[in-house]
């Protein structure tokens, strides 16, 4: 009994490994299936491009930044007193640089004119000929033709002043008319110097009573609710001290080229006085 049993179980066992195997067999793709499969996959699919026909990838937009406390903001939330304070520091401003363009041309102009009146004046024959040399408007052409003008017109009450001081005396008078000249618009940098800081130190403060005010109706005091409005009044006394310092500054250049202008002014008219008394002398 047990003898026949054993064969059989034998057998079957067999029989269930062979049948496991058979399965497995058939459930794994033939090697030659799997190749045939990716030759129809490449023929469908075209090849990747080259990296250079490669179309680049969208590049994310950047974020737009905008700064709540600069002059843009200042001028858009101010009110109208802050605004004026701005438009008249803009108008000093360029007031005092116009002043100082000016009289930097003006100061050039004159240095050739000394120039000028040291080549060609005094190698003249006369000082009505030397003076026509001048250009108009010079202040060296002035000063002869005051001399004279002095000179010719010594008579009437006139007469009773020595020539040598009535000469003296116009030539000093229009020294110093040319001298005024010179000085014009210097009074407006010495104004914008000293007067642009306080208004821009009046601005800050307005900035800072209405910024104050609407942090107390808000009821928040927090940094980030005072520093943007703080912030924004004390940029009113930086553009006052910016306004201020450029006006200091070129009133003092312009006052000390002033003087070296007016030297040789004096000198012209010291040496121009000398020559028509020795011309009226000789006459």
């Amino acid at each position: 009994m047990n003898t026949i049993s054993t064969p059989r179980r034998w057998l079957s066992g067999l029989l269930m490994a062979l049948a496991l195997c058979a399965s497995a067999h058939s459930q794994a793709p033939a090697p030659a299936d799997n190749a045939a499969a990716t030759e129809a996959t490449a023929q469908v699919m075209p090849p990747p491009p080259p990296p250079s026909e490669r179309m680049p990838l969208a590049q994310a937009p950047k974020p737009e930044t905008h700064n709540p406390y600069g002059l843009d903001a200042l001028w858009h939330q101010s009110d109208a007193v802050a605004k004026t304070v701005l438009l008249v520091l803009a108008f000093m401003s360029m007031g005092s640089w116009y002043v100082i363009v000016t009289k930097l041309l003006e100061q050039g102009r004159m240095g050739r004119q000394a120039r000028k009146a040291e080549t060609e004046f005094w190698g003249a024959g006369s000082v009505k000929a030397g003076a026509e040399k001048m250009a108009d408007g010079s202040p060296y052409r002035y000063i002869a033709e005051s001399g004279l003008d002095a000179s010719k017109k010594h008579g009437g009450l006139h007469a009773k002043v020595d020539f040598a001081d009535w000469v003296d005396l116009s030539i000093h008078r229009a020294t110093e008319r040319v001298q005024r000249r010179t000085t014009t618009g210097m009074s407006v940098l010495a104004t914008v110097g000293s007067t642009s800081p306080f208004v821009g130190l009046f601005g800050t403060v307005w900035g800072i009573y209405h910024a104050l005010t609407a942090i107390g109706i808000a009821g928040q005091a927090s940094i980030d609710k005072v520093a943007g409005p703080v912030g924004e009044a004390l940029i009113m006394t930086a553009i006052g001290l910016a306004v201020a310092v450029p006006a200091v500054l070129g009133y003092n250049w312009l006052l000390r080229r002033n003087v070296a202008v007016m030297d040789d002014v004096r000198d012209f008219s010291s040496e121009l006085h000398a020559v028509l008394l020795a011309s009226k002398e000789a006459a």
